[in-house]
């Protein structure tokens, strides 16, 4: 055998024994073809571990963020575990997103470290839906060992991206395990014909999904079904002019 075609062969083979033993994927469609289609098997990967971290800095843009996962998880099934440093979180929000009390289990950590740990045995648990974790930084070894527990369990893992100070920031570019990695900024709400405030509305950036296309998308927040929705402002592309098109994707990443 030539030695290319011996390389090949090996390929083959490694690619065989790899997909054997690697489960099988599920996915949790958002359901618009408008964001499912830049996802692989046509939605987020259960058994996998995903990041999220607000576009900007400030207190806002991560209630955003943190909106945007409990919606996630609110429509996987079985309890959610939420583990975390500081309890600020406001669990009427979180209803509100579809994320009930009464399917929620919180873990305050006094360290990242413990955090870390926490998210890891949560993804270990074969019975929960989802887990989320705040935190602030996250290595590759982490990261692989997050995967890897999402993986055995088929839940799904939240590292839910919460800074404290400013060179913990740089971090969230760095490359991790992670399948996706999202960001999303406030925008303003839609005026309503009658005085009051309009529906909730996010910047969803998709900025890199493993074997997909990273893309952003003008999305409404989180009913309490956990179901985000096209802006209907830019649904019918009447957004489009004034620059604001409702999906827009970009390079393909691995």
């Amino acid at each position: 055998m030539e030695p290319q075609s011996a390389i090949e062969a090996l390929r083959a083979q490694i690619k065989r024994i790899e997909s054997r033993s690697r489960p099988t994927t599920s996915v949790l469609p958002f359901g618009f073809a408008e964001i499912d289609s830049h996802l692989p098997g046509g939605g987020l990967a259960l058994g996998a571990l995903h990041e999220i971290a607000g576009g900007g800095h400030d207190a806002i843009d991560a209630a955003a963020a943190a909106l945007f996962a409990a919606g996630i998880a609110s429509r996987t099934k079985g309890k959610v575990l939420w583990c975390l440093r500081r309890a600020d979180l406001f669990a009427p929000a979180l209803a509100q997103a579809g994320l009930t009390p009464d399917r929620v289990l919180y873990v305050e950590a006094e360290d990242e470290k413990t955090v870390l740990s926490c998210f890891e045995e949560g993804l270990r648990h074969r019975g929960l839906g989802a887990v989320i974790a705040e935190i602030a930084r996250l290595s590759m070894t982490a990261s692989r060992r997050l995967q890897l527990a999402a993986e055995e369990s088929g839940s799904i893992g939240i590292a839910l991206r919460r800074w404290r100070r400013q060179t913990e920031i740089a971090s969230f570019g760095q490359p991790t395990a992670a399948v996706t990695r999202w960001r999303v900024s406030v925008l303003p709400s839609l005026p309503l014909p009658v005085p009051g405030v309009g529906r909730a509305r996010w910047l969803v950036e998709l900025i890199r999904c493993r074997a997909g296309e990273t893309a952003e998308f003008v999305l409404e927040a989180c009913d309490a079904q956990g179901r985000v929705a096209l802006s209907s402002y830019l649904a019918d592309g009447s957004g489009a002019a004034e620059g604001w098109p409702s999906s827009r994707s970009s390079r393909a990443t691995r």
